[in-house]
């Protein structure tokens, strides 16, 4: 038997054969049992009723959290550990300056400006609402929890560091494949270069997996980074909370 740490520096067992397999077999099981919760939320979330569309992602983000916990997962190894509270806001607030300064940028630019004028975000007052509350309580927190915190941990009792990074942030991208069916219809900038119709939409949903699959990996380097779940959350909502406030922003301009 062998005793090794993962990145979190929680400590668990593997062993060399025989019943002492056990634990790592355990260990894919829960990274099985994750990934089906994840793709079955998915579904329910997208293609059922609209109060599912709302409840789904944050009770299952719960459910996982609870699951992985009774499954042995340390506070550590989910990124909600106290004592990387500190390191993790540090994290967060350099990287919510980044990106808050580049959405101001692409807003103000006329080259950049058409592909901040979606349509679900057309009015302040829904902007306003969609930033503050339903991104950060339907999106990004459920999401960063599951992803950055479930997944990430039980990854990262059987899978390199490489791995984590690799396998997390494909799922993550692949997670949007559902909530980009009219990604293309509903923004004119990106209408108006990947084309509408059947094609456009494809070219549009592969974009946003491989952008998504992109910033999982930046989330994931700010995970492992700062060990907090604080610091992939701020960026998440920074992008997502702050695009949308940008949207509106620019459609008031537009319109004005």
């Amino acid at each position: 038997m062998t005793i090794e740490s993962n990145s979190a520096g929680a400590i668990y067992t593997q062993s060399t054969g025989g019943r002492a397999g056990r634990p790592r077999l355990h260990a894919y099981l829960d990274i099985a049992i994750v990934v089906v919760v994840l793709v079955g939320t998915n579904l329910i979330a997208h293609f059922t009723t609209a109060w599912a569309s709302i409840a789904t992602v944050p009770i299952a983000a719960v459910v996982l959290l609870v699951l992985t916990r009774r499954r042995g997962l340390g506070w550590a190894e989910l990124g909600l550990s106290p004592r990387h509270w500190r390191r993790g806001s540090l994290y967060a607030l350099g990287a919510m300056g980044l990106v808050i300064s580049v959405v101001a940028i692409g807003a103000a630019l006329p080259l950049t400006r058409p592909f901040f004028m979606a349509d679900r975000y057309a009015t302040l007052s829904g902007a306003l609402v969609a930033s503050m509350i339903v991104i950060p309580l339907q999106t990004v927190i459920p999401e960063e929890l599951a992803f950055r915190g479930v997944l990430h941990g039980t990854l990262d009792r059987v899978c390199s560091a490489r791995g984590v990074f690799a396998a997390g942030s494909l799922m993550f991208g692949l997670w949007h494949i559902a909530s980009s069916l009219g990604l293309t219809s509903g923004n004119k900038g990106l209408s108006s270069i990947l084309g509408g119709g059947v094609i456009g939409q494809i070219l549009g949903i592969a974009a946003a997996v491989v952008a998504t699959a992109g910033a999982g990996m930046v989330f994931t380097w700010l995970r492992r980074r700062s060990g907090s779940l604080i610091a992939p959350i701020a960026l998440h909502w920074a992008l997502n909370g702050a695009g949308a406030l940008a949207a509106a922003i620019v459609w008031h301009t537009t319109i004005a």
